[in-house]
């Protein structure tokens, strides 16, 4: 008889990447992808305690629904607090970021009814797997990078997926030829450090990015996430310059302030942020660029906000993605002090989300009446069908079945723009 199972992906595109290796794994093994299955599997998050106390809800809500199912929790919450979550009710098994994807094997072989055990031990963790996402027939995470060395004083992934570790240019091409096998059009190069790729491999991200650009396994690539101090001007020159290699950047900023990057243990200062900016839009003018950025982080003052807007307000970014901060356990950023208040975190982020707004609308506005590459993606919603440029703009055009994963020019105009894109 057919078991069954329902695998559900909180956080990043690394573990939206991860849980579409595992479900394509179980059902190559004949398990069936069900609502109601037999076996409930959870891929966590652990960024904020938003995150956490989603996957908390989620187990609670999947128990009282089904209580015959047998819950199986892994990933980064997992990692990050053993015991609680193997404390949860309802759940049967945890797997931790060691060994996230035995829970394939555990499946086919082993008796599930055991009593739960963390198996994750993350001194440990030097093992690279990687895994792609091939649920959309338009595009696909595929991971060339996990773990982080960089401990951030406000991160709890680091903890969670372990010393960083990547995939070799060899592997990553014969990835993206299988993905391409599959008729998707484009591909996001993701991982926790991606432009750490490489480098205990004796390579680096910058050679992955010119095999890529070299050989052309599949027709776009983007890159999921660069750290400002890993984006070199060798690569953005190669961007600049090439046909498969999409100009879109999503680069962490997370404060406008030296004093806050400091206490925050980022690796740059803003100079050098600013300097990357200046880069690429001087080499691509046309180029998206998206930034993270944190609001409310521990010792922020009034003045450090200020001139964190006054410097995105002068940078050619295209948009943001706030995130406001939350207080990670067993990070040193938890114990700082003074903590700013949430009333002020809510509305430091509120001016950043507006700010993110201005600047999406100036963005699109310079590429009215401008041809640009579309991919149109299986993504329909009253009679439209919707799309991304190469500089990753949301496009709509009426419905029309043959436009699927097809990538063709269009006019950009006011009708057919919606600014309301993220990545």
């Amino acid at each position: 008889m057919s078991k069954s199972f329902l695998i559900a992906t909180l956080g990043c595109k690394l573990n939206y990447s991860e849980s579409s290796h595992i479900a394509r794994e179980l059902q190559n093994h004949g398990f069936i992808n069900s609502s109601q299955p037999d076996y409930f599997i959870l891929n966590t998050c652990t960024v904020t305690s938003v995150a956490e106390k989603k996957a908390r809800n989620l187990i609670a809500q999947f128990h009282r629904n089904y209580p015959n199912a047998k819950i199986i929790v892994i990933g980064c919450f997992a990692a990050r607090d053993k015991t609680l979550v193997e404390n949860l009710t309802g759940v049967t098994k945890v797997f931790g970021s060691e060994d996230k994807m035995n829970v394939i094997s555990y499946l086919l072989k082993i008796n599930i009814s055991q009593t739960p055990r963390i198996t994750n031990h993350l001194s440990l963790i030097t093992n690279f797997f990687s895994t792609f996402s091939s649920h959309d027939r338009t595009r696909s995470f595929l991971k060339i990078q996990d773990g982080c060395d960089y401990h951030c004083s406000y991160c709890a992934v680091a903890r969670a997926r372990g010393t960083s570790r990547s995939d070799t240019v060899e592997n990553v091409l014969k990835n993206l030829e299988k993905i391409a096998q599959l008729n998707c059009k484009e591909v996001v190069l993701t991982g926790v450090n991606t432009g750490d790729f490489g480098r205990k491999n004796g390579e680096t991200f910058y050679q992955l990015l010119q095999e890529i650009d070299k050989y052309k396994p599949i027709d776009r690539v983007r890159i999921s996430s660069i750290e400002p101090n890993l984006l070199t001007h060798d690569i953005i020159h190669l961007f600049a310059h090439s046909n498969i290699l999409m100009p879109h950047f999503h680069i962490p900023l997370q404060s406008g302030s030296d004093n806050v990057l400091a206490a925050m243990k980022r690796q740059y200062k803003t100079a050098i942020f600013e300097e990357k900016m200046q880069q690429i839009k001087s080499a691509m003018p046309h180029a998206c660029i998206a930034v993270d950025m944190i609001s409310g982080f521990p010792t922020e003052t009034e003045p450090d906000f200020e001139e964190t807007v006054s410097f995105l307000n002068n940078l050619p970014i295209s948009y943001l993605h706030v995130f406001t901060y939350s207080k990670r356990p067993q990070t040193p950023a938890a114990e700082m002090k003074p903590q700013v208040k949430d009333s002020v975190k809510k509305e430091r982020t509120k001016i950043l989300l507006q700010l993110s707004e201005n600047k999406k609308t100036t963005f699109c506005n310079e590429h009215l009446h401008t041809k640009r590459a579309v991919l149109f993606e299986d993504d329909v919603k009253n009679g439209m069908i919707f799309g991304f440029t190469d500089n990753y703009i949301r496009i709509s055009a009426p419905f029309d079945e043959n436009l699927i994963n097809q990538i063709i020019n269009i006019e950009l105009t006011e009708t057919n723009i919606h600014p309301s894109f993220n990545s």
